[in-house]
């Protein structure tokens, strides 16, 4: 019952925006077409790039490598960030050696890194998946990291009182009782992802959602550009949705707490 009143709720929230902007854009003009489309604009931009294309591709096209770049960024991510921040919050010496390093490069903000990207990598997809990583790296690394600091020490004392082999250790104990900071991280590393994805398509792309809002600002066609927009907005609210799924399934039991 809950659930279905919150979605009905945002359902109508939906509408009222909708009705909101027919009203300032086409009904009163309050505002103009030149600094925000209509819906009918929205709808013409939509079914041009869905039939005749837009950016040498049509919507599907682009969308598709957009996401693309972002899952395979977020998925190396993970996979480096997410032991890299358990052997730190496991081991004092780990985070003495590698600490420092990680806090000199925290701060960068990940697109300052495309250039270094480009020359590294050149202008292909290569260049703009090590951007979404380091944006998608650095939360993995710091929610894993909280979420071993955060484990009671009596469990850590008597899993080494007795004995536990240690790959057995970070997979039964280490690793579930961080999972749900690690999920946390997770999240925030996805919507990394998305936020650096437009950007790092900006230089170079042949195909992507970024090149599209490159091109339709350059063309000064809003309607375009809020094609583009919302999806970017739509690819990653779907990810974030069934990343929310594998969370529920893995953490049933802390899902269930919360609830």
């Amino acid at each position: 019952m809950m659930g279905r009143r919150r979605l009905a709720i945002g359902w109508a929230t939906l509408a009222v925006l909708v009705g909101l902007w027919f009203f300032l854009t086409t009904w009163t003009g309050i505002v103009s077409a030149g600094r925000f489309p209509s819906p009918a604009d929205f709808w013409f931009s939509l079914v041009q790039i869905n039939s005749r294309g837009y950016a040498a591709g049509q919507l599907l096209t682009h969308a598709l490598h957009s996401l693309m770049l972002v899952v395979v960024g977020f998925v190396v991510a993970i996979a480096t960030g997410v032991p890299l921040g358990l052997w730190m919050g496991w081991s004092r010496r780990a985070e003495a050696a590698i600490n420092p390093v990680f806090l000199i490069i925290r701060p960068i903000p990940p697109l300052a890194w495309i250039p270094l990207a480009i020359l590294w990598l050149g202008l292909g997809d290569a260049a703009k998946i090590m951007v979404i990583w380091f944006a998608a790296f650095v939360p993995s690394v710091i929610n894993s990291f909280s979420g071993v600091r955060a484990i009671d020490r009596p469990i850590i004392e008597a899993a080494r009182m007795l004995g536990t082999p240690r790959w057995r250790f970070v997979c039964e104990i280490l690793a579930p009782a961080a999972s749900p900071m690690i999920f946390t991280g997770l999240r925030l590393s996805l919507q990394a992802a998305w936020t650096t994805l437009v950007a790092a398509e900006l230089v170079g792309a042949l195909v992507g959602l970024g090149l599209v809002l490159n091109m339709a600002q350059q063309d000064i066609y809003p309607g375009m550009v809020l094609v583009g927009m919302l999806a970017v907005g739509v690819l990653g609210f779907v990810t974030t949705w069934l990343l929310g799924r594998v969370e529920r399934r893995t953490l049933s039991w802390n899902v269930a707490a919360r609830d």
